[in-house]
């Protein structure tokens, strides 16, 4: 089983309970060993990602709580002659790429005898947790923000747990959940725990499963930053396997409203003293505070790769070319196409981007 510690005081998690933070001093979780990856060890019979449970880290005695995750399409295009692929992530079973995590940690909360739990959510990751605690027996509640598109609230609806609305900006969402953490219910957090990183680094499988080979450059949201560290510690942990000899380029892709990271990036630490939480379409990246920010700095750096801030104006025509290509998506998606036009040159191929939510999510 791969090791999960404090990385504050070191302590390991817990063998009972489900707490979002170290109990001794408030740390943060992460793990303490690296993914490993062997192509012997893929098991095809089960579902979904599961398919890879060797490295999840899981004990034998954790059941999959699965809706079919994963799989998704690999679909090649070109732009000004060079090679681009789409990663469908929106075709996910409840239209995201959250369902590979949502997976993992619903398993590991069943398997902690967990009936009740919150969880705070712009709308994708809200969704996925709600399907996969109703697939689970398990009672969910969600905050998120009032401004979260409404197709997307009545999908956390849809499954059966009990929805809040929060006024003000995404961080108050997050501030409700950690209140209700405080009292003692159970924070089910995908940004604070890690157990959803392995599910979204099977992703960086499937993609070099589908290319014969690893991409040149793979290019993603980020909000968080969940999706990023899964994508690079897959493809570290193919890379230690033998099965590539070196990284892809990782791009992290920001709306420029909101994009602490990518001032972080280009600017060090002053950057954020003008970095805002402004409003933007792409609300599924709209996180002032990302809990594991300096860990997917160092990710996009090590694979040679950057973060980009894209104009807001830029965004929802990009999401119609997308459409009109065939890829029906939210504007949180779309940031990437935005980003590629401004790396096109400059990033060797062929080019993966991830297209993270589906557009029924987000147009009323």
């Amino acid at each position: 089983m791969l090791r999960v510690h404090c990385t504050s005081c070191y302590q390991s998690y817990p063998n009972t309970g489900l707490p979002y933070r170290c109990p001794r001093c408030s740390g943060l979780f992460d793990y303490e060993d690296e993914i490993i990856f062997s192509p012997f060890e893929i098991e095809p019979q089960l579902p979904g990602v599961w398919r890879f449970r060797h490295t999840f880290g899981f004990e034998p005695i954790i059941h999959p709580i699965s809706l079919g995750e994963g799989r998704t399409p690999l679909v090649e295009d070109r732009l000004d002659q060079r090679s681009v692929m789409f990663k469908l992530e929106f075709l996910n079973p409840t239209g995201s790429f959250k369902d590979r995590g949502s997976s993992l940690l619903v398993s590991f909360m069943a398997s902690r005898g967990v009936a009740e739990a919150v969880e705070d959510s712009s709308g994708n990751a809200g969704a996925s947790f709600a399907a996969y605690t109703a697939r689970a027996g398990i009672h969910g509640k969600v905050f998120v923000p009032d401004s979260t598109a409404g197709p997307k609230r009545r999908q956390i609806e849809a499954y059966g747990v009990e929805i809040i609305r929060v006024m003000g900006p995404r961080s108050n969402a997050s501030e409700a959940a950690l209140n209700a953490a405080r009292s003692g219910v159970v924070y089910a957090s995908h940004a604070y725990l890690p157990f959803g990183i392995p599910g979204y680094a099977t992703i960086a499988y499937e993609i070099f499963e589908q290319l014969n080979g690893k991409p040149g450059t793979v290019i993603c949201p980020v909000g968080q930053g969940g999706l990023v560290l899964g994508i690079y510690r897959g493809f570290r942990a193919l890379m230690n396997a033998g099965a590539i000899e070196e990284l892809p380029k990782i791009i992290g892709v920001q709306a420029r409203a909101c994009a602490p990271l990518w001032a972080l990036y280009e600017f060090g630490r002053i950057g954020l003293d003008w970095s805002t939480e402004g409003q933007t379409v792409a609300e599924g990246i709209r996180i002032f505070h990302p809990v594991r920010g300096d860990l997917v700095l160092a990710a996009i750096t090590h694979s040679q790769g950057r973060i980009l801030a894209v104009e807001e104006e830029e965004i929802l025509p990009a999401r119609d070319e997308l459409a009109h290509r065939g890829f029906y998506v939210e504007p949180t998606s779309a940031v990437v196409w935005v980003a590629l036009r401004s790396l096109l040159d400059s990033v060797p191929e062929p080019i993966v981007l991830v297209l993270t939510g589906s557009g029924v999510k987000y147009w009323n």
